[in-house]
């Protein structure tokens, strides 16, 4: 789409929607960005749909074709608005006012991939709100002390290779020789080839090597959707983050029993997979609620669960069977904790149902705490513009977490989002999204 269609695409539209409709918004807050930078909005997430509609939702594959289109088009966008644009080695967009300088930037960010068959706002919300932010700052003519970057990062989810945080971490230098040899199932390439078919400078990348940009990053700051329900529950349009779930994940176990014919086998002479799988995870599930009841935040999951099709059949006892595992929490020592009660459980099992497990290779994701001072302010911001002065914990993983951990002040602004996250029922609300763009763009100038 050229600058001239989508200019009067917006202002058509923002021209042609009554006044409340075009303005209205759960708090006041919203009404400082326009109504033509509403419908702006609106259309950047619409156009970005129609880039990487699947038939269902949006699949937007990490280092794959659609998730460069999506970046190519934000892109050539941002260039027309006047802004300038590099592409870092390891192939995320960085978006910059004209004369930023050498300065420290604050980082606006988040990432533009999408599981399969997903929604259109979870990752993007964040890069089109600090785009937002970005124009608006150069249509009023102000330059912070502490420019402002927005980075449109490749890679965060893990649906594609089995690891989270790929883009953030390869800015941080933090992908090992390990992750870039990890497969997409979907079409067998590698993590490394993808990259590289991307445009990734993969020496750079597989050196560990940081992004020469991160050492001039004064903070970092992400807005997204909420993937839960309780900002909905709570009708909160926004909240502040205070802390990031890690998780501790395999993505395939295998349980190899014996195969054998269902009507010969008495249960005393069985090894039966999907029994053993089943006993394995209602013991978790048992620890899971004690250690709740306790007062420890943990959530766990197996979310990849099967029989071989090859070979499954009705009258045929299982001998194998391979799924996932993921646990997450707020604190390392109870990822830890549940990960060996985990360990201890398949050992037992495996002793009394005659089976055994193989594992694949661990993949951790440590906790982060967002920074006090960029919470206060981003409190203070919303409380100032009469939004919900409230903290929320992130279950799902973000970006910010790999900030925060490589020593990055960071901070987060959840947007709620109604159908949870992951899925092709995404509803985030326009006006709620810009309020919480509106109580951004005043946290960086508080900044």
């Amino acid at each position: 789409m050229t600058d001239t269609a989508l200019q009067n695409t917006v202002r058509t539209a923002a021209e042609s929607a009554s006044p409340s409709a075009a303005l209205s918004a759960v708090s006041s807050a919203a009404s400082s960005f326009t109504a033509e930078d509403h419908v702006l909005a609106a259309t950047l997430f619409d156009r970005v749909r129609d880039l990487s509609f699947d038939g269902v939702g949006v699949s937007r594959e990490s280092y794959g074709a659609s998730e460069t289109a999506t970046l190519d088009y934000l892109t050539e966008w941002a260039i027309q608005q006047g802004l300038e644009v590099v592409t870092d080695a390891a192939a995320n967009r960085l978006f910059t006012l004209p004369g930023s300088g050498d300065a420290a930037h604050v980082v606006v960010g988040s990432h533009v991939d999408s599981v399969p068959q997903g929604g259109n706002f979870d990752g993007l919300a964040g890069v089109i709100s600090g785009l937002l932010c970005l124009k608006r700052l150069k249509d009023e003519g102000r330059q912070p002390a502490h420019p402002l970057m927005v980075a449109g990062m490749r890679g965060e989810e893990s649906a594609w290779f089995g690891k989270a945080y790929m883009g953030s971490s390869a800015i941080l230098g933090k992908l090992t020789a390990d992750d870039l040899a990890l497969v997409n199932k979907r079409n067998g390439k590698s993590m490394g080839e993808a990259m590289a078919a991307a445009g990734v400078d993969i020496d750079v990348v597989a050196a560990g090597t940081p992004m020469p940009w991160v050492s001039k990053v004064h903070a970092y700051l992400e807005l997204h959707i909420e993937q839960g329900p309780i900002m909905v529950a709570r009708k909160w349009p926004t909240a502040i983050v205070s802390g990031i779930r890690g998780n501790l994940r395999h993505n395939s176990v295998a349980c190899i029993g014996e195969p054998g014919h269902s009507g010969a086998v008495p249960r005393w002479l069985r090894k039966d997979a999907v029994f053993a799988v089943a006993d394995l995870l209602m013991r978790l599930d048992e620890h899971w609620r004690v250690l709740l009841e306790r007062g420890n935040d943990l959530v766990v999951t197996s979310g990849i669960m099967g029989t071989d099709p090859a070979e499954h059949a009705v009258s045929r006892i299982p001998g194998q069977v391979n799924f996932s595992f993921e646990v997450r929490s707020e604190s390392t020592d109870t990822l830890e904790a549940f990960y060996k009660v985990m360990r201890d459980e398949c050992d037992a099992v495996a002793r009394q149902r005659g089976v055994r497990f193989e594992f694949d290779r661990r993949i951790a994701s440590a906790p982060a705490v967002m920074d006090t001072g960029i919470v206060k302010t981003l409190l203070d911001t919303a409380d100032a513009l009469s939004l919900p002065v409230e903290k929320v914990a992130s279950g799902a993983g973000h970006d910010a977490a790999l900030f925060a951990n490589a020593g990055i002040p960071s901070g987060m602004i959840f947007i709620r989002n109604e159908h949870g996250s992951h899925n092709p029922q995404e509803a985030m609300d326009m006006d709620d999204f810009m309020a919480g763009t509106n109580l951004l763009y005043h946290a960086l100038l508080r900044m």
